[in-house]
């Protein structure tokens, strides 16, 4: 089966970029960001740390709920802090800023079908301590330094609790979300997503999971309580005084720049972490929480892991891998069978990069059970539902130097009239058709869809007569792919297709590119969920 080109490289060895200099797939550089030193991950002590488990997020009281019902609802309420952690035994402590001061932030942890509300207090200081570009849209000079909305990544919400960009708030101001959670289980996850800084503010730590279950999920009796560990997996860098540093462009007055790539890699918040496990199966909850790095993980030991879901909850059944490919902000929900392995020390790798370890107990009680063959069905939507297929470009702008200066989706700002508007309750297939060299997280809100397949194209034949030229068969999703998305890889010089049933709430919500640093440079469009 023809395979992209991202995921051959991931199971060769190979990265993207190097040093300071990014670049895109085909190696042409794109912007070089100012040298600057940071501390070297190889010179730190490997495994001295526990790995962290977030704290769960808890109850403030009930509150009425907002559509006038007599039930009253769970609420929360988070403020947004900013706060110093040692993210390593061996650092000073870091300056970040964190939902509940931690970073993770609290885990939310609800059941389907089941609402609550939730206050996110913005409570941070009046200026950011990473670099703003006041020349990019939504960032302009005139505006608060500190601005913050929340999204919930994933979730079926009415548009006004969705976290739209130019919705963002300032510091001593809050919003109130409603979160109604009728969908399936699955990892959602919540972050910034304040227009032209969401890239900043996700760096500066503002992360968090948010799971959802429900009665199919536990009746499959997966590993619970303190066998399922929530892994959130982000890079970054660290100047040498230990506080984050976040790379700016040649190009004075205008810091930004297209990709960021740290050179050290955070588990929940530490480097290095090491977690004690016994001899027994484990779930492990991931999110890759980078702004712009892809993680192929392995284990040491050559084992597999045993991948049961993906961004939007359960696969058909289970998808047997030794390597996991997550794009920036895609989910994988796995199983790890550390039976058999008492005493021994098992490595999670990214390439050639240590992650965390793994040490493997002797004794424990007694394990019953095995994973089961069959998770949750997964209904194909058919191609003759859909009442419109839309054929939207992945396009990438350059300067007269060759630099990459903005990403655009159909060539379109942000600013430019709505013209995605689905109606509620109908079927649409997008294809969407990268004419550059990087791979882009393709992420649209509210909605889950599935991939129907992908097929390259020649990017000169489309340039020069706006036509799509296939240059070779579709190939269909990868197994672990197999179940519902909210992100999708679309890889370059090549059309991907999803399938969408826009069920859920009318209303206006975005679609992006999931690369922080492009989504936060015009690769962001409105759409509109028309009443059927």
């Amino acid at each position: 089966m023809l395979t992209s080109p991202w995921t051959r490289a991931a199971q060769a060895g190979l990265t993207w970029c190097s040093g300071s200099e990014v670049l895109q797939s085909d190696g042409r550089a794109l912007l070089k960001s100012q040298p600057h030193p940071t501390i070297n991950p190889n010179t730190l002590a490997r495994f001295v740390d526990p790995l962290p488990i977030p704290s769960r997020a808890k109850i403030s009281g009930y509150r009425p709920s907002p559509d006038g019902a007599r039930d009253k609802l769970p609420f929360y309420r988070i403020e947004m802090r900013e706060f110093a952690e040692r993210l390593h035994r061996d650092l000073a402590p870091t300056r970040q800023w964190g939902y509940g001061a931690s970073v993770p932030g609290p885990i939310f942890e609800t059941q389907s079908g089941k609402p609550l509300m939730v206050e996110w207090v913005n409570s941070l200081p009046e200026k950011h301590f990473l670099p703003i570009d006041h020349t990019i849209h939504g960032a302009e000079a005139n505006l608060p330094e500190v601005r913050s909305v929340v999204h919930l990544h994933g979730a079926k919400a009415p548009a006004d609790s969705d976290g739209y960009p130019e919705d963002w708030y300032i510091p001593g101001k809050s919003a109130t979300y409603l979160y109604p959670n009728h969908q399936d289980a699955a990892i959602l996850w919540y972050h910034d997503h304040a227009m032209g800084i969401t890239r900043l503010n996700i760096y500066a730590g503002l992360l968090g999971l948010f799971l959802i279950r429900d009665d199919l999920e536990s009746a499959l009796n997966l590993p619970s309580g303190k066998y399922e560990i929530p892994l959130v997996i982000y890079d970054r860098m660290l100047s040498p005084d230990s506080q984050l540093y976040y790379p700016v462009s040649l190009k004075a007055g205008a810091p930004w720049v297209p990709e960021v790539y740290g050179d050290t890699i955070v588990v929940n918040g530490k480097i290095f972490p090491y977690l004690e496990v016994e001899p027994r199966k484990y779930r492990l909850r991931i999110l890759n929480g980078s702004n712009g790095r892809f993680f192929a993980l392995a284990l040491s030991s050559g084992q597999p892991f045993y991948q049961i879901g993906t961004d939007q909850g359960l696969l058909p059944s289970p998808v047997v891998l030794r390597n996991i490919l997550l794009f920036p902000a895609e989910r994988a929900d796995v199983v790890v069978d550390f039976a058999g392995k008492e005493g021994q020390r098992i490595v999670l790798k990214h390439q050639s990069k240590e992650v965390m370890q793994f040490r493997v107990l002797s004794g424990g009680p007694k394990e019953t059970g095995s994973l089961p063959d069959r998770l949750r069905p997964v209904t194909a939507i058919t191609q003759s539902s859909a009442t419109r297929t839309r054929s939207l470009t992945l396009g990438e702008y350059l300067d007269a130097s060759g630099e990459s200066i903005l990403m655009l989706l159909n060539g379109l700002h942000w600013k430019m009239p709505v013209t995605e508007k689905p109606v509620l309750n109908t079927v649409e297939i997008w294809n969407l058709i990268n004419l550059t060299g990087d791979a882009h997280p393709i992420h649209l809100h509210m909605v889950r869809f599935q991939i129907l397949d992908r097929r390259p194209f020649d990017i000169f034949t489309y340039n020069t007569q706006k036509q799509v030229k296939f240059i070779g068969p579709p190939f269909p999703p990868e197994p672990a792919e197999t179940g519902w998305k909210d992100t999708v890889r679309a890889d370059p010089g090549v059309v991907t297709r999803i399938i969408i049933h826009f069920e859920g709430y009318p209303g206006r919500y975005v679609w992006h590119c999931h690369l922080l640093e492009h989504e936060d440079n015009e690769m962001m469009r409105p759409y509109e969920i028309l009443h059927g």
